[in-house]
Order: C-alpha cells, then sequence, then structure tokens
C-alpha cells in the first residue's frame, strides 16, 4: 500500500483498487448504494479519542476494494512510538462472533440442536434445564454475569486476575452464587457467562480446546495471520498496540494492562486479532462463507436492546442516522476498546480499536467511525450512545 498524506500525527492512507463487477443491488443496505466514507469525519472520531484519554486510536474501512486506514497517537507510551493500523490488539467480547461461529458451524454439522437445553450436552452444569444453546447466545438466559463484581473496582480488580488462569468450570461456579437475572428466554441480559459456557459447548461437542477449532474454522480457512487465541499466555504476538487501563480515581495515572493472561474471558473475550482481519471476518461471515444460509439468518433475528442497538445469536445491529443498520460486535477488556461492523451484504466493513478502557467519553466517541464509515458526510452525528455502562460487558 502506498503512503498517504500525515495529517500530524494522524496517518491517512487510501488504497483505491478496482471493485469487482458485482450484480445488482435490492438490498436497501447493500453497500453498493452508500456514500463515500467520511474520511475527515473518521479523523475527527480519532482525534477526539485521543482527546479524551485514549493514548492511540485506529480505524480501517474496507471499501468492496477500497480502503481507508487511519490512525492517532501512539502505540506505547514509553517509546513515543506511533499507533498503526498494522498494529493487533485484544478485541474483547468480539471473541464471542468468533464463538457463535463455531456453534452454529456445529449446528450446520448435526451435532448441536440450539433449541436444546445446555444440559442435554452439559449435564448438570447449570441450574436450571430450560436454558437453553439459544438463550446463551442471544443474552437471554439470565446468567448472572460474574464479571459485575469481579471487576467492580477497575485496577484492583484487574491486578487480581491478570496473570491468574481460571478454568470454565470457576468462571460458572462464580456467577452461579448470585441469583439469575431473569427466567430463561424471559428478557436480554449481557452476561459473559453465557460465552463461557459457550466455550465449553465447543470443547464438550468436539474434543478439542476452542483455539484449535477457532483455527481450523475460522482463522485459517480465512487466512487470518493477525488473529490469535494465546490463553494461558500473556503476550501479544508480533507488532502491537498496548493497551491502558482508565483507573475510577479522575487524575490517577492509566495503568498498563498489555500483558495479562485474559482468562477472565476466554471464549468470551480473550481473542488477539488487527482491524483488516476483524473486517475480513465480518465480511466472510455477511457475505455467506462462514454458516449456512439459514444459521446467518439466525444469527440475524433480534432483540431490541436500545433505541439503536439490537442482539440476535452473537452478533450486534446498530440503526445509524442515514437509516442504514450495521452489524457486528463491540469489545472491551482492559486496556482496549473495539468496534468491528458491516454492511448486510458484507461488501463494506470498519473496524475502530482505542487503546484504553474504563473511559465512557472514549467508547461513546469511538462509535461515532460507523457514522462516518457508512454514512458519510451525510451523518447527523459523529457518535453513537455507548450500549450499556464502559466496562467490560461490551
Amino acid at each position: 500500500m502506498g503512503k498517504g498524506a500525515v495529517l500530524g500525527t494522524i496517518a491517512l492512507s487510501l488504497l483505491a483498487v478496482p471493485a469487482r463487477a458485482a450484480g445488482p443491488h435490492t438490498d436497501p443496505e447493500a453497500s453498493a448504494t452508500l456514500p463515500a466514507p467520511d474520511a475527515t469525519g473518521l479523523i475527527e472520531v480519532l482525534r477526539t479519542a485521543v482527546t479524551e484519554g485514549a493514548p492511540g486510536a485506529l480505524a480501517e474501512v474496507d471499501d468492496n476494494g477500497s480502503s481507508y486506514r487511519l490512525a492517532r497517537g501512539v502505540a506505547d507510551r514509553g517509546t513515543r512510538q506511533l499507533i498503526s493500523t498494522d498494529d493487533r490488539f485484544r478485541i474483547g467480547s468480539v471473541t464471542k462472533t468468533f464463538s457463535t461461529v463455531v456453534l452454529l458451524q456445529l449446528a450446520d454439522e448435526h451435532r448441536l440442536d440450539l433449541d436444546a437445553p445446555v444440559d442435554r450436552y452439559l449435564p448438570g452444569l447449570l441450574p436450571d434445564d430450560r436454558i437453553t444453546v439459544r438463550h446463551l447466545l442471544s443474552h437471554r438466559s439470565g446468567l448472572y454475569d460474574y464479571t459485575n463484581d469481579m471487576f467492580a473496582r477497575s485496577v484492583p480488580g484487574f491486578e487480581a486476575v491478570r496473570d491468574k488462569v481460571f478454568t470454565y468450570g470457576q468462571l460458572v461456579r462464580l456467577s452461579l452464587t448470585k441469583p439469575r437475572t431473569n427466567e430463561p428466554g424471559a428478557a436480554y441480559a449481557y452476561s459473559n457467562t453465557n460465552f463461557v459456557v459457550a466455550g465449553m459447548l465447543i470443547e464438550k461437542l468436539t474434543g478439542h480446546p476452542v483455539k484449535t477449532e477457532y483455527d481450523n474454522r475460522i482463522l485459517k480457512p480465512l487466512k487470518l495471520t493477525d488473529t490469535f487465541y494465546v490463553h494461558p499466555d500473556t503476550r501479544i504476538p508480533g507488532r502491537y498496540a498496548r493497551g491502558y487501563l482508565t483507573p475510577d480515581t479522575a487524575g490517577a495515572p492509566l495503568v498498563d494492562a498489555t500483558a495479562q493472561t485474559a482468562s477472565w474471558a476466554q471464549s468470551a473475550g480473550a481473542l488477539i486479532s488487527s482491524a483488516r482481519d476483524l473486517n475480513t471476518f465480518f465480511s466472510a461471515l455477511l457475505g455467506g462463507k462462514l454458516v449456512s444460509p439459514a444459521r446467518l439468518a439466525e444469527m440475524e433475528r433480534f432483540t431490541r436492546v436500545d433505541a439503536k442497538t439490537s442482539y440476535g445469536l452473537g452478533l450486534r445491529r446498530r440503526d445509524l442516522s442515514c437509516g442504514v443498520s450495521v452489524y457486528g460486535h463491540t469489545g472491551a477488556v482492559q486496556g482496549y476498546y473495539t468496534y468491528a461492523f458491516a454492511t448486510k451484504d458484507g461488501r463494506r466493513s470498519v473496524t475502530a480499536a482505542a487503546t484504553t478502557s474504563n473511559n465512557g467519553k472514549v467508547l461513546t466517541t469511538l462509535g461515532g467511525v460507523l457514522e462516518s464509515a457508512f454514512c458519510g458526510k451525510q451523518a447527523k452525528a459523529r457518535s453513537l450512545p455507548a450500549a450499556g455502562a464502559p466496562d467490560l460487558t461490551q
């Protein structure tokens, strides 16, 4: 890719490759009907995120052959190395979509029934045999989110688990010490516990670690060379941006949270990736390359969460100011926020990351990349309201 203009500490590169010829589009959310991404708006979002406390922020838009790659700030506060869209980072709950794809592939192989009780596959694990696999993947199980207590205080909570290695069973038991939030299927209530159980299902049904299933079913087929499941290793391989946790006390110094086992998250949030890989993943998923059309349709059966957000099976939908809906997931893990979304046809995708967490302003601001990437200059707003509190349940 050729070098683009350098604007202050923002590097902007546009790679204009002729797009493949495509047939006519009838889907109103197809990328062919969208205005061009607003590069100026994207720059504004990244600049604001850095001003609000993120050491670095990046975004990449891939649009049917053309790419917009932008970055602002530093990847390392110590060395002052500039952040780049080539940097890898922890993607937090975007991992949930990967876990869902594995389970839906198993459903396509007739090895899993989404409407079967979890206890059919993991006997005695859960206290209610009415909780189904579908309930887990749509956050309607009612299982309490153990991270609410684990990270009630951001820095002490993180330091207590930074180097710890949990079993899946230990995490589930932490959840089961608390009452359930609702009856199975009665309401949406986001919980990392659901996707810890999803990881247990993957391992029980395949006889392999989740890492093996991610590798063989998603990473290798899509050639995602920047995406890794290294648990319980604490290192990010290759080139990466360091992540910084914002303490609860205003004005307290940022905490470098880069090195951690992420064992508290595992199949709910421990993957490492890059903007390019996440765009490739969501484009492939929404383009029908990872699961059958029937399973993709099930992923896209959404429950309304708030005015602009709905949740399907391991997949979020965001409704934008220009009338377009986009599909993907958000992620929050100590030191990093991520937005990764694509059009319904998968032809335009955007991934943005900021290298801080526990900072609600940055989380909300970063959502503005969706408006600039998909609505272009007609966007009515540069940011979206955050989906929930600025914690680890994104």
